[in-house]
């Protein structure tokens, strides 16, 4: 299983949200490819680069920061954060990402959905994000009537290669990931995933482990210390 850093940028700096709240944010750092070097350099074999500025705008707002680390890092990075059309992940894969992800267009629109898997393959993810089990879209701001999981199963049918689980409640707070529904997702679409969210423990990335899960993202505890470099060195 693949344990990745997340860096999410917000006016040009590194910070973190809580909840996916825009009035809960903590700056790590004003220079986001340093943090990018810093995770690379303590053995990150990926990084999530996620523009928040672009998820709140519906169109990305960071292509520059994202260029940069993806220039000065060697190891792959997944780039999201407001990329609805197929011309902003064709700009997120020429800019480096080794992958883009989309969340809000896919789950609104199956047809651009099946459309960008057939096009795209593998170099295009799905982030699934919930709010008490349903689907929230355009930055966290809304939420929509249907399940995570029946989001899940319709985009497995279109052909969705891989998905990106968050709990909303979760992320930022340390809790502890949602591995239930990780598994539950994994098993009922049979599409690989990738856990977000609360992540604070190694036990927490064991059990995600044990639980079927394709990679867990790491965010908040490595900012504040919780967890440390080991994380990226082990085998799970």
């Amino acid at each position: 299983m693949e344990v990745i850093a997340a860096i999410d940028l917000r006016g040009g700096q590194c910070v973190r949200l809580f909840q996916g709240r825009f009035d809960a944010e903590t700056v790590f750092s004003p220079d986001p490819v340093e943090v990018a070097l810093r995770w690379q350099n303590s053995g990150a074999p990926r990084l999530h680069v996620v523009d928040l500025d672009g998820a709140r705008e519906g169109e990305p707002k960071q292509l520059d920061a994202v260029e940069k680390i993806t220039s000065a890092v060697t190891i792959p990075v997944q780039v999201g954060g407001g990329l609805r059309t197929a011309s902003d992940i064709e700009v997120a894969l020429e800019l480096g990402a080794d992958r883009a992800i989309v969340g809000t267009a896919a789950a609104q629109d199956m047809k651009f959905a099946h459309d960008i898997f057939m096009r795209f393959g593998d170099r295009v993810a799905v982030s699934l994000d919930g709010r008490d089990g349903n689907v929230a879209v355009e930055g966290w701001l809304r939420e929509t009537e249907e399940t995570v999981l029946e989001l899940g199963i319709r985009l497995a049918k279109a052909g969705a290669p891989l998905f990106i689980y968050t709990d909303i409640a979760r992320d930022g707070a340390l809790v502890g990931p949602d591995v239930a529904g990780v598994k539950i997702l994994a098993e009922e679409t049979g599409v690989p995933v990738i856990a977000s969210g609360g992540i604070s423990r190694m036990e927490h990335i064991a059990a995600l482990a044990r639980g079927g899960a394709a990679g867990c993202i790491v965010g908040r505890a490595l900012y504040t210390g919780d967890l440390g470099p080991e994380i990226f060195r082990r085998l799970w």
